[in-house]
């Protein structure tokens, strides 16, 4: 559980339950609650995942619809 909690706090930004962290692939997504996740390079591609494809579509968009408070 601690580690969901580090995921957490270091996440950017969190929408309904998946924590966005970016690092230097890209930008990092975990479920908080089924702790799957993926990695999107910086054209929005996943380049890794344990999440299924239905997930990975709902991430994306939330990725696409929020990518702006990922910025600096």
């Amino acid at each position: 559980m601690t580690d969901m909690i580090k995921i957490a706090d270091n996440a950017k930004m969190i929408v309904n339950g998946y924590a966005f962290t970016v690092i230097p692939a890209g930008i990092q997504v975990v479920n908080l609650s089924r702790k799957t996740a993926c990695v999107f390079d910086a054209d929005d591609t996943v380049i890794e995942s344990s999440m299924d494809d239905i997930e990975i579509e709902i991430v994306a968009e939330y990725l696409r619809k929020n990518k702006v408070f990922l910025e600096d």
